[in-house]
């Protein structure tokens, strides 16, 4: 099994860099605004805490199934970053845990369907944010297409997101990427699917 690696990614404006813990600062300032956590609670990191947790993302899962993909979201125009996209790859049907970003829970703990990974082929979870200053300009939506069209030339063949069913943006950022809504819930959250074409 060979884990993967993030790559940068570039689209019509923006470069997807992946994750250093030396982005820590400006990501702080970046994702400082209390309304980021509308929909998941706590309160937005300091650049100690965030590059702290950089450290532990950065350093990758310790369970050789489990890739840890994350990249920051540079506006190519501006050289300025404005958010974060991820995702975790799971490659076999055991559990994993991934320091979550913005869009969710602090701690990823996904109930596994065990028997999915095994029948259909690797599941990655993948999740985004853009700080408030950057929203509404289709900064996510290009971020999360890039990262999708990136992830389909992968040895991945499931795209999950885990949506609020009030967070109205997150939802048209997850249409956009192509993924469905389903029936099933996670932690008060909607789940959404892709299913990747061969």
């Amino acid at each position: 099994m060979n884990p993967l690696a993030a790559q940068s990614i570039s689209t019509r404006r923006l470069d997807l860099l992946p994750l250093r813990v030396e982005h820590a600062e400006e990501m702080a300032a970046v994702l400082s605004d209390p309304a980021l956590h509308t929909f998941i609670g706590g309160t937005p990191d300091t650049p100690q805490a965030l590059r702290s947790r950089y450290q532990r993302l950065t350093a990758g899962s310790p369970d050789p199934a489990v890739s840890w993909l994350n990249w920051v979201i540079r506006l190519r125009d501006a050289s300025c970053l404005t958010g974060t996209v991820q995702a975790t790859i799971s490659f076999s049907d055991r559990d994993y845990n991934h320091d979550r970003d913005y869009n969710h829970d602090r701690d990823y703990n996904y109930d596994r369907d065990y028997n999915h990974v095994r029948d259909h082929g690797p599941v990655a979870e993948i999740a985004w944010v853009v700080g408030t200053p950057w929203q509404g300009r289709g900064i996510a939506v290009e971020a999360a297409q890039g990262l999708v069209d990136w992830l389909s030339r992968q040895p991945v063949r499931t795209l999950r997101a885990h949506v609020h069913p009030d967070h109205r943006a997150s939802a048209a950022v997850a249409t956009a990427a192509g993924l469905t809504p389903t029936d099933e819930w996670h932690e008060g959250e909607i789940r959404w699917t892709r299913s990747i074409r061969r």
